[in-house]
C-alpha cells in the first residue's frame, strides 16, 4: 500500500454560506492529496504528461461525515491500496488535525490515456516501475 498525508488549512473562500467547507471542495482536497501522493513516489503529474500520458479522473465519489470549518486544518490521506490494472483506484479519508474527527471519506478512479491518441491504455512502464517497490506482484 501507498500512503500519503499532506495538511490544507481551509480558506475563508472554501466556506459557504452556512459557514461549513462547501462540498465540492472535498473533490479539490482530494486532488491535492493524490497530487502528493503521485509526487512523492517520483511521479509527478508534469512527469507522466510529459511521457505523453494523461490520468484523468473516471468516477469521483464523497461520503461527507463531519463539516469542517474556516481555518481548520485539515490532514488528507490518500491511499493506493491495491496494485493498479486498467484503472487506478485511489482512496482519501480526511480528518480534522490533532483529532479524530472523520470529515469525510471517499475514492477517485482513473485511467492513462494515450496523449496522441487519446485512447485509453495499461499504465505505462515508467509508472509500474515506479510503484513495484510497494506492489512488488504488480503486472
Amino acid at each position: 500500500m501507498i500512503e500519503n498525508k499532506t495538511e490544507i488549512r481551509v480558506r475563508y473562500a472554501d466556506t459557504d454560506q452556512m459557514h461549513f467547507v462547501y462540498n465540492g471542495k472535498y473533490l479539490e482536497y482530494f486532488e491535492v492529496g493524490r497530487t502528493e501522493l503521485l509526487r512523492e513516489i517520483g511521479l509527478p503529474y508534469e512527469a507522466i504528461e510529459k511521457e505523453g500520458f494523461l490520468l484523468p479522473v473516471l468516477e469521483a465519489y464523497v461520503k461527507y461525515k463531519l463539516p469542517a470549518y474556516y481555518d481548520d486544518v485539515l490532514v488528507v490521506k490518500s491511499f493506493l491500496k491495491k496494485n493498479p490494472d486498467l484503472k487506478v483506484h485511489i482512496d482519501y479519508e480526511i480528518l480534522r488535525k490533532n483529532s479524530t474527527d472523520l470529515i469525510a471519506e471517499g475514492f477517485t478512479i482513473h485511467a492513462f490515456i494515450d496523449k496522441r491518441n487519446k485512447k485509453v491504455t495499461r499504465p505505462p512502464d515508467f509508472f509500474v516501475k515506479a510503484i513495484k517497490k510497494f506492489f512488488p506482484e504488480v503486472l
